[in-house]
């Protein structure tokens, strides 16, 4: 049939996470390469009873087709959540989607154009990568350090180039585990206020904090110029892949159009199952579960990283969220780590796909939120027998 095949998916490479994933199928190996949530923690019972009560009470009502906005109760049970944490949201302010990086997609679509320059953290989200690589965007890779994005790296690439959006996970960073400080959050909503940048703040790890204290929100910080995506995938279960998009509403109008050429609407079902639960159970008892058992298993890695990594690796101390990221000495290939490490039936994500302009790094992710305590030090230990064994 020949090439018949859009320039801009031939661009796009497949998710190297999600190739890796297919590796740890094998039930042998212990894996620290996906962001999964813990599964012991899930609602199990909980979504099971407001699944019945739901179809016992609104019965074929649930089965329907809905708006492309999103069921309006659960709109502003997210809207009155935000609320409590002084942010001033509306119903109308929210699109239900399906999980954030549906999310990405409407905001590629509604705002970039071939070419347009996007900021993105170094090493940064790859599911943000990928999401705006189809839209041919030019990325601008800013470093991200233990309090935050390099702000005169930040600064550098607002005054060279005419940047659009700005990419960001400000609270327990996917792949880093890092936080913006206050002060790193301010400096930047200062200089995003002084243009026409757009922040995209995703936030699907803000509730899982374990250490230290909130930070503002960009949305609070500089609302004109943010959109904020949340999600339900760490806080109750993933598998609904029930997100949302907080927008003014110019934005809005135009993201809802995009919506409705995707999908017409997400899962209606999933939003009346979680907002069902949400009625039901205190979703704050449930939070502080995860945050504990969370904290424990952060703690369990640090500690065994401490233990059995030799001198010279360096790693972050994450107050939340649900990975941490190893710098090796320089010259040391993660790639090539990975493949010993897997011999040794332990994975991890190679940093490589979380940077946009550069291979074979010295970097790599770790994830903690989906393997107990005792094997985490299990799968330490052995990844930390193949680092002696190459760093010498």
């Amino acid at each position: 049939m020949g090439n018949i095949f859009s320039d801009r998916i031939s661009d796009v490479p497949r998710s190297f996470i999600r190739e890796i994933l297919k590796i740890t199928l094998d039930d042998s190996v212990i894996s620290f390469a996906g962001g999964l949530p813990n599964r012991d923690l899930f609602p199990l019972e909980e979504i099971k009873a407001a699944t019945a009560k739901l179809l016992d009470e609104s019965g074929k009502d649930v089965l329907q087709y809905s708006s492309s906005e999103g069921y309006k109760p659960l709109r502003e049970w997210i809207a009155a959540r935000y609320g409590a944490k002084g942010l001033g949201v509306t119903a109308d302010d929210i699109l239900i989607t399906t999980g954030s990086q549906q999310g990405l997609d409407l905001l590629g679509k509604t705002i970039l154009n071939e070419g347009d320059s996007v900021v993105i953290e170094e090493p940064g989200y790859l599911g943000a990568i990928q999401a705006f690589s189809i839209y041919r965007s030019r990325f601008h890779a800013v470093p991200v350090h233990p309090d935050g994005i390099d702000t005169e790296g930040l600064r550098r690439s607002l005054q060279d180039f005419p940047v659009k959006l700005m990419y960001c996970v400000p609270n327990f960073q996917n792949p880093s585990g890092i936080s913006y400080s206050e002060e790193n959050r301010r400096a930047v909503a200062e200089m995003i206020r002084q243009g026409n940048t757009l922040i995209v703040e995703d936030d699907p790890y803000g509730e899982l904090r374990f250490l230290g204290k909130d930070k503002p929100s960009f949305y609070a910080l500089v609302p004109h110029n943010t959109v904020l995506l949340g999600s339900f995938s760490k806080i109750v279960i993933p598998s609904f892949r029930i997100g949302w998009i907080v927008a003014r509403p110019e934005i809005m109008e135009k993201l809802i159009i995009a919506k409705q050429a995707s999908d017409l609407h997400t899962n209606y079902f999933g939003q009346r199952i979680i907002l069902q639960y949400l009625r039901d159970n205190d979703i704050e008892e449930h939070i502080k579960k995860i945050r504990e058992a969370y904290g424990v298993q952060r703690d369990a890695m640090v500690s065994a990283i401490r233990e059995y990594f030799p001198r010279g690796v360096e790693h972050t101390e994450p107050e939340g969220g649900m990975f941490l990221w190893i710098t090796l000495p320089e010259g040391l290939s993660a790639m090539e780590v990975f493949n010993k490490a897997i011999e040794l039936k332990v994975a991890f994500v190679p940093g490589d796909p979380f940077y946009v302009n550069r291979k074979n790094v010295n970097t790599l992710r770790l994830n903690y939120s989906s393997v107990d305590a005792e094997t985490i030090r299990t799968g330490i230990r052995r990844l930390g027998d193949v680092l002696k064994s190459m760093v010498g």
